[in-house]
């Protein structure tokens, strides 16, 4: 299991947010960094284009201000070799120009801009826009590119917040049994569809019997996380089990179905049998003991998983007062 939240104590020293400023005008780019280094963020600037590339490829930024009209290679072909590398491809850009037509700043959202920002600006504006499209990039980056749903670092922070607040909350580790000899039996094409259908149970699950704010996040693999209101988790991990047990087994072949595992050949060339793939869920909930950091909610649900996977079925392993 992903130990979420074992840097807690060396987390809390956050880092400032990187921003790129592309600008060929001196006076600008200097009143640029002063709006932003007064807001707290680290600033790197660059008087052209090709200079915003090279400087993109030292050191990846977490947002780009860039200019539109620049010597050598304006903002319109830097924004789009950016966008079209796998690698920076995610980083949050806002076009500055003195131009507002509606065309103009078509063409920039066209070349893969995330925001638009015309000449005279004004800071207050451009201060927010900045701050949303951090938060936005932040959500991409994390996000997991096969489920679409929140990783590590949105789950930390999510749950981070709810111990912060104190309110009832139960947290949820779902962790898929016979994962890798499926995967590893069907390939990852088919290890892949089992994921996203695990995704879309959760998701759907939470949707149907959770209230607003109730949370669904990947891990990475095959682990999940569910942190729900008390008032209806229950219900929650009673739909998810038994629509796990009902949808899961349609990946496997008619003949493996039936009989209830598959047979895969070990590494000293002896057939072993692994059963079809089932759900243990570790619920952990704030109501059962004080919760004052994300690492001790980790350890609790390691060990409530631990015994789940010893019952070879899917099931919810319930967190008991003094347990």
């Amino acid at each position: 299991m992903t130990n979420l939240g074992r840097n807690v104590e060396t987390d809390t020293l956050v880092k400032p947010e990187k921003i790129l400023v592309v600008e060929d005008e001196p006076s600008l780019r200097l009143l640029l960094r002063t709006m932003l280094e007064n807001a707290g963020y680290t600033v790197r600037l660059a008087e052209d284009g090709q200079a915003g590339l090279e400087a993109v490829t030292d050191e990846t930024p977490d947002l780009i201000l860039l200019d539109v009209m620049m010597p050598r290679m304006d903002g319109y072909e830097l924004c789009r070799r950016l966008k079209s590398n796998y690698n920076t491809s995610q980083i949050p850009i806002i076009m500055l120009t003195a131009k507002a037509e509606a065309d103009d700043r078509l063409a920039g959202l066209n070349y893969g801009a995330n925001d638009y920002l015309a000449k005279p600006y004004e800071q207050r504006e451009l201060l927010v826009r900045v701050r949303n499209l951090l938060q936005w990039g932040k959500v991409q980056r994390d996000a997991n590119p096969l489920t679409g749903l929140p990783g590590n670092h949105v789950i930390e922070r999510e749950l981070s917040e709810r111990i912060a607040k104190g309110g009832p909350f139960v947290f949820m580790y779902l962790d898929i049994d016979n994962f890798k000899a499926f995967n590893d039996f069907y390939s990852y094409q088919k290890g892949d569809q089992a994921l996203r259908l695990c995704a879309l149970i959760l998701r759907q699950s939470a949707d149907r019997f959770g209230v607003a704010g109730d949370f669904v996040g990947h891990i990475g693999g095959d682990d999940f996380v569910l942190i729900l209101s008390v008032t209806h988790a229950r219900e929650i991990a009673d739909e998810v089990i038994r629509r796990f047990d009902a949808e899961i087994p349609e990946l496997y072949s008619a003949t493996d179905r039936a009989r209830g595992y598959i047979q895969v050949v070990n590494r000293q060339g002896e057939l072993e049998r692994y059963g079809l793939m089932t759900l243990t869920i570790a619920a952990v909930s704030s109501e059962s003991r004080q919760i004052t950091h994300v690492a001790q909610v980790s350890d609790i649900a390691a060990q409530l998983k631990h015994y789940g996977k010893e019952q070879r079925r899917s099931i919810v392993v319930w967190e008991r007062r003094g347990a």
